[in-house]
């Protein structure tokens, strides 16, 4: 799938839509623009075609919001390489190979695509948590499925597999909710303090914000993000 900004080729007529195609342009028409911005009709205007077109594929704006977080976790299968024997584990398929190796390649697909759409990843982290279990995107449990895959090779018993496996998804997403979140105010001025807005907050009241400003704006959030996990797995696993 593709994650840059240019829009997509419009369709001459509601005969060329699919669901996925109508989910590829929510997402991007709210990376370009917000998520206030989506509507039926506007995703429409983008797509070419009349509002009514779009309702065989989605029945209004709440399934567009669910069906952006099962076109979110088709990315990133995709980028993961489902069944392309674990892009870096050491050949083989997801049940053989270096497991840690694999982990690191799952996440480092999911920490792309949560930057490529840093709104829509706001709703992967909130949507699933009114939905069952069973009744949440095929992409998504296709996903889940494959990380219990690669973490049942670490040697540990179901239990704390399962112990491991919430601990490193609540870390994933903790840690990108924490880095995604909006904190540029002005996104033109070069100077940190003034980037991120707080040359308006008191120096007395916040001095740590105000001094960790340039650190804040400028900093390798993908090698946070696998130090972290790497420091999970040292800890967790034998």
């Amino acid at each position: 799938m593709e994650t840059d900004s240019t829009p997509e080729p419009k369709p001459s007529g509601r005969g060329r839509l699919s669901r996925p195609r109508v989910l590829r342009a929510a997402v991007a028409l709210v990376d370009r623009e917000g998520l206030a911005a989506l509507t039926m009709r506007s995703l429409a205007v983008d797509l070419g075609v009349e509002p009514m077109a779009l309702y065989r594929y989605a029945d209004g704006k709440q399934a567009l919001l669910d069906g952006m977080v099962e076109a979110f976790y088709a990315e990133v299968n995709e980028q993961v390489g489902e069944g392309a024997g674990g892009g870096g584990g050491g050949g083989g398929g997801w049940g053989e190979g270096d497991w840690r190796a694999q982990l690191h390649h799952v996440a480092r697909a999911f920490h792309r695509v949560a930057d490529a759409h840093p709104e829509v990843f706001s709703l992967v982290a909130t949507r699933p948590l009114s939905v069952p279990l069973a009744r949440r995107p095929a992409s998504m449990l296709q996903l889940n499925e494959l990380v219990l895959t690669v973490l049942s090779r670490a040697g540990l018993d179901d239990r704390a597999t399962l112990r491991l496996y919430r601990t490193v998804v609540g870390w994933a997403i903790g840690f990108l909710l924490v880095d995604k979140r909006q904190v540029i105010d002005n996104p033109d001025d070069p100077e940190p303090l003034l980037r991120l807005g707080l040359h308006r907050l008191p120096a007395t009241e916040y001095p740590l914000l105000r001094t960790l400003a340039p650190l804040l704006v400028d900093h390798d959030a993908e090698a946070e993000f696998a130090t972290g996990l790497d420091a999970l797995l040292d800890h967790l696993v034998p």
